[in-house]
């Protein structure tokens, strides 16, 4: 049994990320001694329908923008967060945030420390942020910095600069590269092909989907074979589902994002990143 003090807060946390109920969350929080991944896990592997958590729940408010070079071999896509959504959809705030992605875009950023150490107009980033900070009485700060270098980079905000995408391909197809970015940004797929799902990530959705069956009572003295074979067919339900080339294309769900970019020149895609704000 669990030592872990569960507060009020981390059940509220759980709820707002999965849907699932406040018994339900607390229940699962326990069993996990507060883990809060482990916890997202134990829900799921108890049937419960949870709402997918990803890496772009960082920023409760804030900036979300992506932008290209001139050339479009490069991109970027940056999160400037704050708390409220009053100040995020300030103008002043807003052309904060823009100014910081075009110092990005300059000075040829790789990552938030080095876009922290750019200077704009006499000033490093980091000290305007903390004159920013200072004069809203808000926290924020840069929370996410994602970058692709390709043949084309295709770059996308969607909903008042709350998600930004990058799409890196192997040639130039600016409409296939803003109907696919907003395929990412709609659908949030987790890698563009199965072959490119992190090795961990294929791990959890198996154990997953195994302690699925293992607990529906249908199942009950199956052979290991057997759940085994009905868990790999769930598996490739999730990839089907998951990655974006299997995904239906959402401007015409009758072909898969493949298909589209096969006949929109048999377009490749190698990359993408996306950043939302949770």
């Amino acid at each position: 049994m669990s030592t872990v003090t569960i507060s009020a807060a981390d059940i509220n946390k759980l709820r707002q990320a999965t849907g699932a109920g406040m018994m339900d969350c607390r229940k699962a929080l326990t069993e996990s001694n507060g883990d809060f991944e482990a916890a997202i896990d134990w829900l799921r592997k108890k049937g419960a329908k949870v709402a997918a958590l990803r890496g772009d729940r960082e920023a409760k408010e804030g900036v979300v923008l992506a932008k290209t070079t001139a050339d479009n071999k490069t991109g970027i896509t940056v999160c400037v967060s704050c708390e409220t959504d009053f100040v995020s959809k300030n103008a002043d705030f807003v052309a904060f945030a823009q100014t910081i992605a075009d110092a990005a875009i300059a000075n040829n950023v790789k990552s938030i420390d080095e876009l922290n150490n750019v200077s704009i107009n006499g000033a490093k980033v980091a000290e305007l942020v903390n004159d920013k900070l200072a004069s809203i009485g808000e926290k924020i700060g840069i929370t996410k910095f994602e970058r692709i270098d390709a043949a084309y980079v295709a770059s996308y905000i969607h909903g008042a600069n709350r998600i930004g995408v990058l799409v890196g391909m192997d040639k130039e197809a600016a409409e296939a590269g803003k109907d696919v970015a907003m395929q990412i940004a709609a659908m949030n797929p987790v890698a563009v092909d199965a072959s490119s799902v992190p090795a961990t990530t294929v791990e959890r959705e198996r154990a997953i989907v195994t302690d699925q069956i293992k607990n529906d009572p249908k199942m009950a003295g199956k052979p290991d074979e057997m759940i085994a074979k009905i868990a790999e067919g769930k598996l490739n339900s999730f990839f089907k589902e998951s990655t974006l080339l299997s995904q239906a294309f959402v401007k015409d769900s009758s072909k898969s994002v493949a298909d589209y970019l096969k006949g929109a020149g048999d377009v490749k895609v190698l990359e993408f990143k996306r950043v939302a704000l949770g």
